[in-house]
């Protein structure tokens, strides 16, 4: 049976099954992108890499009235100094959920082997001259969104990219998604959009699945809005979605 309420601006909806929530969520994101293409000729659209989001995206790509030839690609973080060809690259891990499937109007990736200062600059001008439509993500074991741990989010970043370090159950996260077998095998240091970067978007679905996620998302609802928990942020935007299933919200 599903749950819904609202957390502050948050609106929550929990689901029985994993299935059902991704189902949900990449129907909402459809719906979303469809409406801005309907507004202005075009959406920008920025997507999270990781396990969790597997069932949102792939329902996103069974919609059939999106016409992604309109849809300006970003997604939100990349490791810095990972083999191009790595399959845990972010970068690598959208093709193939999505990137490849489809010819958007344009995909912009964040390079984690240029030089992190000319990648940063590229990719912030990219945000600042298209302004976002919808951010589909998801949160960290620690509470992240995006590469925004505790120890360096910032509400108020006035930066819309940066390098950042990755604390430890962040990248313990990496091998309990199964990305990398050992902690040692995890880049130290990333490529990330910032909060303000990520929730200028005018709509933002998250999506969390997973026992893993339990503490998180109870954090996330209960705890106070805090760069502790960078995830609470989102309990202050406009128009934040948040898609549970009924492990991750065994807490809530």
């Amino acid at each position: 049976m599903e749950r819904n309420f609202n957390v502050d601006n948050l609106s929550v909806r929990i689901f029985d099954t994993r299935s059902e929530m991704g189902n949900a969520a990449g129907k909402e994101a459809a719906i979303e992108i469809k409406k801005a293409i309907d507004e202005k000729g075009y959406a920008n659209v920025m997507f999270a890499a990781a396990p969790s989001q597997n069932e949102t995206l792939e329902t996103l790509c069974q919609c059939t009235e999106i016409d992604w030839s309109k849809v300006n690609a970003f997604h939100m973080d990349e490791y810095i100094g990972l083999d191009d060809k790595h399959p845990a690259g972010f970068r690598n891990f959208l093709r193939r959920a999505i990137f490849d499937r489809f010819t958007f109007k344009s995909v912009n990736l964040l390079d984690g082997n240029a030089d992190p200062v000319e990648a940063v600059k590229h990719y912030s001008e990219l945000l600042k001259n298209n302004a976002l439509d919808v951010c589909l993500c998801g949160i960290g074991e620690n509470g992240h969104i995006a590469f925004n741990d505790p120890g360096v989010a910032d509400f108020n970043d006035s930066s819309l990219v940066k390098v950042v370090p990755l604390d430890q159950k962040c990248r313990m996260q990496q091998v309990h998604d199964g990305c990398f077998s050992s902690i040692d095998e995890v880049p130290t240091h990333a490529l990330t959009v910032t909060i303000p970067g990520m929730t200028s978007a005018k709509v933002m679905i998250c999506t969390v699945p997973g026992p893993t996620k339990a503490n998180a998302v109870k954090d996330m609802l209960k705890g106070k809005i805090d760069t502790a928990c960078p995830c609470t942020i989102l309990r202050r935007h406009t128009d934040a979605r948040l898609y549970c299933d009924k492990d991750s919200a065994e807490f809530v």
